[in-house]
């Protein structure tokens, strides 16, 4: 493999769950991290690239975690872009323990984007010669196929967005989504289970006062679970997940 970037972390007491492993918003927002790493990395930091009211939007990914590391364990991030198109590249990621052991995959679809005007835009040119790419996936997903959004569900939460829920792209974090998603889940599964997978799209922005709904719905497959998170006033779709969950 070539083109990859590694960034080494070492996993902090405050990003543990209640069992003293990392949680898996903890994991998501290390992904996050470690593609920002790459990004300044080649001189395009995510604050250089906001001076100019551009940045990077995720819109679809996936992730599978075979096991979550443990307080003061130290893990490698492998990130890489597999493809690009004009506006869009994508984003592939390996977890590592400090055994060279892989416990973690995931990719992402990423979007150039204009901050002021919210839409996409042509990838700069130098990045793309920066980063350049390798074919090579981190996971056998589809993560651009369509999911269906719930109308409602037998749990549910509200929660209203604040301004720490907010981005320097100026709509709610990715991350906030997983948050609650998780805890729209069942009592009795976060206590027995670990989300082994999560595949999500995110669809409409949400926006800081914003009231949102998450609701969640057994899925087909045994220990899986369908999610949507809407806007109350509007009834708008922000992002739609699917988990899958495994015995501890």
């Amino acid at each position: 493999m070539k083109n990859y970037f590694d960034k080494e972390f070492e996993l902090r007491y405050f990003e543990m769950n209640k069992f003293g492993v990392a949680s898996t918003i903890t994991m998501l927002t290390l992904l996050e991290e470690a593609a920002a790493e790459h990004c300044y990395s080649i001189d395009y930091s995510l604050y250089k690239l906001e001076q100019q009211n551009i940045g990077w939007v995720l819109i679809s990914g996936a992730m599978q975690m075979d096991r979550y590391p443990r307080y003061k364990e130290k893990i490698t991030i492998r990130t890489w872009l597999s493809g690009y198109s004009t506006v869009r590249g994508t984003r592939e990621n390996i977890i590592y323990d400090e055994k060279r052991n892989i416990i973690g995959k995931a990719r992402g679809l990423w979007v150039f984007f204009d901050i002021e005007r919210r839409r996409p835009i042509k990838i700069i040119d130098d990045i793309r010669e920066r980063w350049q790419f390798c074919e090579e996936k981190s996971l056998d997903t589809n993560i651009v196929r369509k999911l269906k959004p719930l109308d409602n569900a037998v749990h549910n939460q509200e929660f209203n967005v604040h301004l720490f829920d907010v981005d320097t792209n100026k709509h709610v974090n990715n991350v906030r989504y997983l948050q609650w998603l998780v805890e729209s889940i069942p009592e009795e599964v976060i206590d027995n289970y670990f989300l082994n997978n999560i595949e999500g799209r995110f669809v409409g922005e949400a926006h800081y006062g914003d009231s949102i709904l998450s609701y969640t719905e057994k899925g087909e497959r045994e220990n899986s679970f369908v999610h949507t998170i809407r806007t109350k006033s509007d009834n708008k779709v922000c992002a739609i997940a699917n988990t899958y969950w495994n015995i501890k």
